[in-house]
């Protein structure tokens, strides 16, 4: 009998034990989440269809039981390049008058949010776009701006303030792509004609261009009052800007009548601009093509600007840049500086300009830096350069000042390794103008087949000229370009550590 009670006692454990793990493996199975119950619904209902009524009655009233189906999340928009944003969606008019400006804002917004989206400005489309800064840094990666349609700046005075130094910016981004067939409009004949031209600098160059009637072009009238009332600002702004970007791309699209530069890259690394075009009259003041600064690791190809000022400007800070296959003019030819400016330090290196043709511009190649600078411009070539009714094709001018009186001073940027090879076509006033700093003579100079053509036009003719400019020339040179000095200058006029990048 004690027997028994003792196998009693023993069986009635063993169950309380086994209905205690049973409960701790029902917990435990309920913590591990949906993905587990779905997986295991899936398996039991399977086992049902192959095996009815095989369980026990405990697992049959267990599984029996219907589980409350738990919700999903909304599938989120595809990435990967195929989420498009277009401008329309959200509430864009597109009919040239009403203002899109918001529409642009909210677009981009959502496109932030989403690595390699697209924001679509459709074409047959004209949209009025205010001052406006698509910012990051906290947008995602690889953003595409498509662009087919046209964006238009307002012409009001009201827009503008006091003045903006940019129309539409994109800022502090990663991988940003604008591409497409549509065109930037910046309305900038309002600006031009409403802001009196002596705010403006002018080109030290035109200095020496006088027409042989010793008449000169006159300029327009000043003081137009924009076409919807007010005078506009006199700083004026930059049609496209980027800065403090990385991998930024710019092709197919069109940037036409920029109250001021058109293209401006600053503090950017990474950027390849192609297939682009620049339009604006050869008049317009200070409307550059593409203007560098800060910037790194450039290319720029296969693109046709035409524009009132450098077709491009190459500024302080920049390095690795490579153009190519460019057409440029109307303008004032493809230049490096001004440098120097207000005695600050400038620095420029390892810049190729090849493969370009220019047409009725007033400069071909050019470096300018201005007196007081210090710092080095070194590593630059110049090569395959066809002019056309150039002004200056070949000029280094480190004296140069873009208003009436600039001070004479001692200290300049030192230039050196600068490169000149097959340069051919014609001139209208002076094939080389090189004029070099006193105190900080251009070194290491080489011309290597340079062949310029005076053609006879309005202008007073010029030989070639240099100053205080040592290196070496390459045959054939017409015109021969006897005053560049073989050689290095005297030892005592050499770069000093100061002046070094």
């Amino acid at each position: 009998m004690g027997g028994f009670h003792l196998k009693s006692i023993t069986f009635t454990i063993v169950i309380v034990l086994l209905m205690w793990c049973s409960a701790v493996e029902f917990c435990n199975a309920n913590r591990v989440g949906k993905h587990w119950r779905q997986s295991r619904n899936s398996a039991a209902s399977l086992s049902k269809k192959k095996s009815k009524g095989n369980h026990s009655g405990h697992h049959s009233s267990s599984s029996g039981k219907q589980k409350p189906k738990i919700p999903q999340p909304k599938t989120p928009p595809k990435q990967g390049g195929s989420t498009v944003f277009n401008v329309m969606d959200f509430g864009a008019k597109g009919d040239g008058k009403s203002d899109d400006t918001k529409a642009f804002q909210a677009a981009w917004a959502a496109a932030c949010k989403i690595e390699a989206s697209t924001i679509n400005v459709p074409a047959t489309y004209v949209f009025l776009v205010g001052p406006i800064s698509f910012s990051g840094p906290y947008c995602q990666h690889d953003i595409v701006f498509q662009l087919d349609g046209t964006i238009v700046a307002p012409t009001g005075s009201s827009h503008w303030g006091s003045g903006l130094l940019q129309w539409l910016e994109f800022t502090k981004l990663v991988g940003l792509t604008i591409k497409g067939s549509g065109t930037i409009d910046g309305n900038g004949a309002v600006w031009w004609k409403s802001v009196p031209y002596d705010n403006d600098p002018f080109d030290d160059q035109a200095k020496l261009i006088f027409p042989t009637n010793l008449t000169f072009e006159q300029k327009p009238p000043t003081s137009v009052r924009s076409s919807l009332g007010g005078k506009m600002p006199s700083i004026k702004p930059t049609a496209l800007r980027f800065y403090g970007s990385f991998n930024v791309t710019v092709t197919g699209i069109t940037i036409q009548n920029s109250p001021q530069c058109h293209l401006k890259f600053d503090n950017c690394i990474g950027v390849t601009v192609y297939n682009f075009s620049v339009s604006s009259p050869a008049d317009s003041p200070n409307t550059d093509g593409i203007h560098l600064q800060n910037s790194k690791d450039v290319l720029i190809r296969s693109s046709s600007l035409a524009c009132g000022d450098d077709c491009v400007s190459i500024q302080t800070g920049c390095t690795n840049v490579y153009i190519h296959n460019i057409n440029c003019g109307p303008g004032h030819g493809i230049s490096i500086g001004g440098l120097g400016k207000d005695n600050t330090k400038a620095c420029v290196s390892n810049i190729t300009v090849r493969d370009v043709m220019m047409h009725n511009t007033m400069n071909g190649v050019r470096i300018k830096t201005w007196q007081g600078g210090s710092g080095s411009v070194q590593g630059v070539q110049f090569s395959n350069i066809q002019v056309s009714e150039v002004q200056l094709p070949i000029v280094i001018d480190q004296f140069y000042c873009d208003k009436s009186t600039c001070k004479n001073q001692s200290s300049a940027v030192a230039l050196s390794g600068i490169n000149y090879e097959n340069i051919r076509g014609t001139y209208t006033v002076k094939p080389v103008h090189l004029a070099c700093s006193d105190h900080m003579p251009c070194t290491d100079v080489t011309l290597t087949n340079i062949q310029l053509k005076a053609q006879l036009e309005r202008y007073h003719m010029y030989n070639p000229f240099c100053w205080q400019t040592f290196g070496q020339l390459f045959s054939p040179m017409i015109p021969p370009v006897e005053c560049l000095q073989v050689g290095k200058p005297s030892s005592n006029k050499i770069q000093g550590d100061h002046d070094s990048c």
